[in-house]
């Protein structure tokens, strides 16, 4: 963190974490050879000493596979402890009943912390998927049972989850990591000019999250992820930008405090109030957090 940076905020809603137990929600997603910093089981109990210290005071935890099993259990986490103040869970959103499977979840251990739905759709590998007619109902039913919808994807999807959100105006979107763009990126690139797009319509939001990630994991800087974030808050402007740990998956590049530091860092030229939107303001709207 450079000098002019200053210490970071009080108070922070991290809208974007994941905890896992392998031994009951196995993470097949994890190369234990390339990504040995998060080939481990992560708690509750291993993110509160860093919140704390960080001034974190509510976080979002959201899910890491495609299972309704781990949404419960991460509901009844949420349930247990006063950190968790929202979960975006997993359901089928192909199936029929997609509404009776929310309502369930509601209507169980910690359901009134269901906060949003997430699909990995990174992982799909037809082209139309976010196009197809199943899909898009069972969006719209997470949208009418007042839950946002995450978006995460890469960057060559961002057309068509533009596509989703403007014929779903009625629901809200929020795009993980901006999208994975690729750092450090062209102002004149594809995701620049899609990013921008996506954020004209007014019913999404995106996270601060998942950069460093995006660049290479051992000599990122600050400095490389500078113009991503001006060209998010150039397109999506404060008030429809939040802050995200996406801790642990974040330990493959940087600590939990670094890159907190590194958003101070970058955020900077902002004015207290702006800056205060993307700490917890934003998150708090689109989530409808309780106050922490």
């Amino acid at each position: 963190m450079s000098p002019s940076a200053g210490p970071a905020p009080r108070q922070i809603v991290d809208a974007h974490h994941h905890l896992w137990v392998r031994a009951r929600h196995p993470q097949p997603w994890i190369n234990a050879t390339t990504m040995k910093a998060i080939n481990a089981d992560f708690t509750v109990a291993d993110l509160a000493p860093l919140a704390a210290e960080s001034g974190v005071t509510q976080t979002v935890v959201v899910q890491s596979i495609s299972s309704q099993a781990e949404t419960k259990d991460l509901l009844r986490e949420a349930h247990g402890t006063d950190l968790i103040g929202g979960v975006v869970g997993w359901v089928d959103l192909t199936a029929p009943n997609v509404a009776d499977r929310i309502a369930r979840l509601r209507a169980g251990v910690g359901g009134d912390r269901l906060v949003g739905i997430r699909h990995l759709v990174q992982e799909e590998p037809e082209p139309g998927f976010l196009d197809r007619p199943d899909l898009r109902r069972g969006v719209a039913a997470a949208g009418a049972a007042g839950l946002a919808f995450d978006l995460v994807i890469r960057r060559h999807q961002l057309p068509a989850a533009a596509r989703l959100a403007r014929d779903l105006p009625g629901v809200t979107f929020v795009l993980d990591h901006l999208g994975k763009p690729s750092l450090p990126y062209s102002r004149h690139g594809g995701w620049a000019r899609d990013l921008r797009t996506f954020a004209q319509l007014p019913n999404t939001t995106a996270k601060l999250s998942g950069l460093a990630t995006e660049a290479d994991w051992t000599s990122w800087t600050p400095r490389e992820l500078r113009p991503a974030v001006e060209h998010a808050l150039d397109t999506f402007g404060p008030s429809r930008l939040m802050f995200g740990s996406d801790w642990p998956v974040c330990l493959l590049a940087t600590s939990y405090r670094r890159w907190i530091d590194t958003l101070a860092e970058l955020l900077q030229p902002l004015d207290p109030a702006d800056q205060a939107m993307i700490w917890a303001g934003s998150a708090r709207r689109v989530y409808g957090l309780r106050p922490s």
